[in-house]
């Protein structure tokens, strides 16, 4: 079964499984901010959900009673305000070629999740830190400097420790909690033009820049960490790829500007590795031990 869900993963990857999404520019990627009908990367990243979605107050006044209120429809599009908050402090990084791998190695793991159907949506933000992102919905990003330092099976941890923040919709209850503590009512609810080209909330603006700045709660994390290595297995991926990613975080001193956001918003590295090795103990020995395989070289193909 492993040998054959690598089979999987490489032709996934290889021979454009999802060739259908277009590479007419970052000014299509961008259009996520704007939720533009005119999206030509509507299929990767969607606007705004018709019908069902709601005004940006509406959605700050649902986050501080009960997520049980939030469907669907209206997580996304709280994702999509997230998603334009990291947006509008980092752009794309302009390689269309990796973003398009970027996003189907994403959108494989993410078919092995719990929530397959969501309009999942991957990019690369042009920056030199080590570092990844997800929002509600399906918006997870990574950093430049993140992917130039680690192999597939890593990047493959990585996403589906991101993912698996979004299945279990930790970012959710993060903002829920700093709502409930009425951060919200700190901030004047009005419109702020983003660099993008889009207009979020100052409210959001605020909830997501204190988010993202002091990350999420420490058994979220353990959990992501627990969650992810077995759905990085099961899409055929070394399982092992994030504690190597971990291990590499281990060694990174904290003051090192391009670690220095991940491990301030993260456990200790260490702490999560004894955490996954006493999760993990030897039962996914088997499915680890493939040949490594570079990002570069991935792309050649």
């Amino acid at each position: 079964m492993s040998r054959l869900k690598s089979t999987l993963v490489a032709f996934t990857l290889s021979a454009g499984v999802h060739a259908s999404i277009p590479a007419q520019g970052l000014g299509a990627l961008n259009s996520l901010i704007r939720g533009g009908s005119g999206n030509p990367l509507g299929a990767v990243l969607p606007g705004p959900s018709g019908g069902g979605g709601a005004n940006t107050g509406d959605l700050l006044q649902l986050l501080s009673q009960s997520l049980d209120q939030i469907d669907e429809p209206k997580e996304i599009e709280i994702g999509r305000q997230l998603a334009a908050v990291l947006l509008g402090s980092k752009p794309l990084h302009p390689d269309m070629a990796l973003q398009r791998y970027v996003n189907r190695l994403g959108r494989w793991i993410s078919l092995q999740s719990a929530r397959p159907t969501l309009p999942w949506t991957f990019g690369v933000l042009d920056d030199p830190g080590f570092n990844a992102f997800a929002a509600p919905g399906g918006y997870i990003f990574v950093t430049k400097g993140l992917v130039d330092r680690v192999d597939e099976a890593e990047l493959a941890g990585i996403l589906a420790h991101e993912i698996t923040h979004v299945t279990d919709k930790h970012h959710l209850k993060a903002i829920r909690a700093k709502a409930r503590a009425g951060m919200v009512t700190q901030v004047i609810g009005s419109q702020i033009r983003s660099n993008v080209g889009g207009a979020i909330s100052g409210q959001m603006l605020a909830l997501g820049r204190n988010l993202y700045g002091s990350g999420l709660d420490q058994d979220d994390e353990f959990d992501a960490d627990r969650n992810g290595v077995a759905l990085a297995a099961r899409a055929g991926f070394d399982p092992y790829g994030l504690a190597s990613v971990l291990q590499q975080l281990r060694t990174a001193t904290p003051d090192n500007p391009l670690f220095s956001l991940s491990l301030a918003t993260h456990p200790p590295a260490q702490q999560r590795l004894d955490q996954l090795e006493q999760a993990m103990g030897n039962r996914l020995d088997a499915f680890s031990g493939k040949p490594p395989v570079s990002v570069a070289q991935r792309l050649k193909r």
